[in-house]
């Protein structure tokens, strides 16, 4: 089992209480918008990291991350990008890949909405974390913690980190 930490759209803005709830994680996923380099390496001196730029990050971070970013973690395909869109409405950067070879969990950011939604025309679980940082117009503050064992994503938490 490895469980996940998952945040976005920081906007340079890092809440203590994310090193709290993802105490018990083995990694965090950041999908973009980080803000800075800076707290790009207080999540990785954290736990292990991986991540993605955002459209506001500058030149530093996108020499680190990439801006899409497909691996296994366990025997689940991931896809993670920051502007990817969601099922019926996904960013023409990813749509003709995403039909094509679809992973078994998306995960985006960008649009500073959580969501959840299964797209059952490709089999896909489509996470977006909502938006952490104190920027843009989101009135909660959210990231989400979750677990895959084998093929199986569960254990989906959404944590809600106050007001902005």
């Amino acid at each position: 089992m490895t469980r996940i930490g998952l945040i976005s759209d920081t906007h340079s803005y890092l809440d203590d209480a994310v090193f709290k709830h993802f105490d018990t994680c083995d990694e965090i996923w950041h999908v973009g918008d980080f803000g800075t380099l800076e707290l790009a390496d207080q999540l990785a001196a954290f736990k292990p990291l991986k991540g993605v730029y955002g459209n506001i990050d500058g030149a530093d971070i996108r020499q680190v991350y990439p801006e899409h970013i497909r691996f296994k973690c366990e025997a689940v395909d991931v896809w993670m990008t920051h502007i990817g869109g969601y099922p019926d409405k996904y960013s023409p950067a990813v749509r003709k890949d995403i039909y094509l070879t679809p992973p078994m969990l998306f995960i985006s950011g960008h649009s500073h909405i959580l969501k959840v939604i299964y797209d059952k025309k490709i089999s896909c679980l489509h996470l977006n974390p909502g938006a952490a940082g104190k920027q843009g117009w989101q009135k909660v503050r959210t990231l989400m913690r979750f677990s895959i064992t084998e093929d199986k994503v569960h254990g989906l938490d959404v944590i809600e980190l106050g007001a902005k």
